[in-house]
């Protein structure tokens, strides 16, 4: 089973326990790796979600969490960046740091955890 590439939606819902989507992050995270399918997030995902984090002067906690899950960052390439103007270019509700999501899951060939409609629509389209 390929890559399962997660939205910041999804970082935030499993680092905020009072997040509106804990639960939801906490099971979709859970089934995933028992599938045994890679987790991944786009480095722009990884750093919306640890803003929070960085405010509270609490980045290593939140930087160890998200290792400690297992999650690895995808860095940005230039073929991702090129695909992120695209899509932007294509969907113009579409947000730069969503695009940069989508061309990463696209680029990695996985599949997209999200709980932003916006982008789930897009990455449906």
């Amino acid at each position: 089973m390929g890559a399962l590439i997660l939205d910041a939606s999804v970082l935030i819902g499993l680092l905020d326990r009072t997040d509106a989507h804990h639960a939801r992050a906490v099971d979709d995270v859970e089934a995933a790796d028992r599938a045994g399918r890679a987790l991944l997030t786009a480095a722009s995902a990884y750093s919306e979600a640890l803003v929070a984090f960085a405010r509270a002067d609490r980045l290593p906690d939140a930087r160890d969490a998200i290792a400690g899950i297992g999650i690895a960052v995808v860095p940005l390439t230039g073929e991702i960046a090129e695909q992120a103007a695209e899509l932007r270019a294509a969907h113009r509700g579409l947000r730069l740091p969503d695009a940069m999501v989508l061309a990463t899951a696209r680029e990695r060939g996985g599949g997209l955890l999200t709980y932003d409609e916006r982008l789930a629509r897009v990455a449906d389209a």
